[in-house]
């Protein structure tokens, strides 16, 4: 087998259907797959450290392409008891009263989200989770993160009117490979039938090596 395809995605990011695919389709290319935080999956692709990622913008995407491939259902992570569970969906103006929290690697890309900002802003996404979970304010998130940090003492309600982040397939610039054409022929859906695309270069196999001819037998002689 050749090197690797390394993929790294971030976190709420489910990439399984694409990886069994892949494998299907190229077993002789094995995928290795890694998880980075938000903030630094643009520079690893930079760096040269994966090959391609799959992450949310908006991100700094300098010196990248970037295929978007689905927009995320934005949510507000609230405890169960609070008053806000009352309705299936919120707006903005529902969060006007409220401590709004708002974690160091925000995924939505806004200055600020709706409601009084807290004195200090949490860390992390996880952090700012258990913050609400404590009872010190609300947090708005893509749904696959609130899903990601899943509490039996939260639950969520959708947000409209509100800033939406958007998965996407990112490589380098001019550094289009048969394996990244490969790759985004099967995050976009298309056949192993499709002209589009290329396949990955396959790997030779090495020839077998070869066998020395078996000497003939001696003539047994007669007694």
């Amino acid at each position: 087998m050749g090197a690797p395809f390394r993929l790294a995605y971030v976190p709420g990011v489910t990439p399984t259907k694409w990886v069994r695919m892949w494998a299907q389709r190229s077993p002789e290319l094995p995928l290795e797959l890694s998880q980075l935080a938000a903030a630094d999956a643009p520079q690893a692709v930079r760096d040269r450290r994966v090959d391609a990622a799959l992450l949310r913008v908006p991100a700094d995407r300098s010196g990248l392409h970037a295929i978007p491939l689905y927009t995320e259902t934005t949510v507000v992570v609230i405890p169960k008891d609070h008053l806000l569970t009352a309705t299936d969906e919120l707006t903005p103006a529902d969060l006007a009263d409220e401590i709004a929290l708002h974690p160091l690697d925000d995924t939505l890309g806004w200055d600020h989200p709706p409601g009084h900002p807290a004195l200090d802003r949490p860390a992390t996404t996880g952090d700012a989770i258990e913050l609400v979970a404590a009872g010190i304010g609300l947090l708005v998130v893509p749904q696959s993160l609130a899903r990601l940090h899943h509490r039996r003492d939260l639950t969520y309600r959708t947000l409209v009117d509100a800033p939406q982040s958007q998965v996407a397939l990112s490589w380098l610039e001019d550094e289009t490979t048969d394996a990244v054409e490969h790759l985004i022929g099967i995050v976009r859906g298309r056949t192993t039938n499709s002209t589009r695309g290329r396949q990955p270069a396959p790997v030779e196999p090495k020839p077998a090596p070869k066998r020395r001819p078996t000497p003939p037998r001696a003539k047994q002689r007669r007694r």
